[in-house]
Parts: structure tokens; C-alpha cells; sequence
């Protein structure tokens, strides 16, 4: 079965944007991100993304050009009334209304030996962080501090969580460490 892993990219004190929702300083030069060994591995591995509704509707709708040339899952209460833009014969978007379990057995079925890459915004975390499904972390800290904005890990709902370093890629000024999810089972009982 496809390896779930939710990635993010946050500032050093663990915001995902700043007070008035920008991510410029997380992303002063995203082109240059496209470009990176990084994320162009995280694209041939990839079989699938699941992504919540507000990160769908941050692109507008429009997918075109967008990295990840796979089935996109959007994990939503309702479909939006008009269909997304940039769908392909590889990039096709699903809107999954039944719970984010769905998603991912969705996503896995459509990843196939391939691993389903979520986009993490924290609603997703607090989703799928204590239903244990949620294989790996991938977090991209960024040397910024910005003192208030969105943070990433909160209001999961949960008491404890071990974490296993598995891998650390420094590109630039950025830090991506990848984490395995040591006692995934024991947050599904929870």
C-alpha cells in the first residue's frame, strides 16, 4: 500500500504563513523551489496528492501548470459549482465530501506502488495526524521567524506522538526533514 506523507513548508517557530496569511517569506523564490532536486524527486515518487478545500481554492480553481501531474484528491464538504481548470489526462481532480479516510484509501487506490504526497495546511494535520494515517512528515523550515500566523501542529487533539528522523536535505537556506510515524497504530485507537 502507497505511504502517506504530509508535507508543509513553516517558519522556524512553526507557522505556515504570516498574520495577514502571506507565505512570501516562506517562498521568497518559488521558480527556484520548481527547479530543486528536492521537489523534482517528490514529483517522480508521487502518485497521488490529497489537499483540503482551502488549498484548492488558493489556486483559484486552476491547477494548469501545476508541479504534481497526478490524481488530485480535494477533501471538501461540498464540490464548488464549477469544475477545476488544468485537468489533463493525468492530472484529474476528485472531490471527496465523505471524510478524509476516503481520501486517502482514494488516493493510495489511484497512487498505486507510488506514495500519496498531502499537501498540509492544519486542518489536514488535525485530521489525519490522530486517525493514524499518516505514514511519514516532511517539513520544510525556513530560516524566518515570524512570530504569529497560521501554525501547523495545533489543536490536533491528541496526547502523543513519536517521531523517528529518517532523512534531513538542506537546499539553500531551507532544512526538509523527513519523519516516520513511530506509533501510527496507537492514534488510531485513540
Amino acid at each position: 500500500m502507497s505511504k502517506v506523507i504530509l508535507g508543509t513548508t513553516m517558519s522556524l517557530d512553526g507557522f505556515i504563513n504570516d498574520r495577514t496569511g502571506s507565505v512570501a517569506a516562506l517562498y521568497p523564490d518559488l521558480a527556484a523551489l520548481d527547479e530543486t532536486p528536492l521537489l523534482q524527486e517528490s514529483i517522480a515518487r508521487t502518485g497521488a496528492v490529497i489537499m483540503g478545500r482551502h488549498a484548492y481554492d488558493m489556486a483559484n480553481g486552476d491547477l494548469t501548470g501545476y508541479e504534481y501531474q497526478v490524481p488530485i484528491f480535494v477533501v471538501t464538504h461540498h464540490a464548488p459549482p464549477q469544475g477545476p481548470k488544468g485537468e489533463n489526462e493525468n492530472l484529474k481532480v476528485h472531490f471527496v465530501t465523505d471524510g478524509v479516510a476516503s481520501a486517502v484509501r482514494q488516493a493510495q487506490a489511484a497512487a498505486g506502488d507510488k506514495e500519496v504526497n498531502v499537501i498540509g495546511t492544519p486542518g489536514m494535520v488535525q485530521q489525519l495526524m490522530p486517525s493514524g494515517l499518516v505514514d511519514e512528515l516532511q517539513i520544510g523550515i525556513m530560516p524566518v521567524l515570524l512570530g504569529q500566523g497560521l501554525a501547523f501542529f495545533q489543536n490536533m487533539g491528541i496526547a502523543h506522538i513519536e517521531l523517528e528522523k529518517i532523512r534531513i536535505i538542506e537546499t539553500g537556506e531551507r532544512i526538509d526533514i523527513y519523519y516516520r510515524v513511530k506509533n501510527k497504530k496507537e492514534q488510531q485507537t485513540k
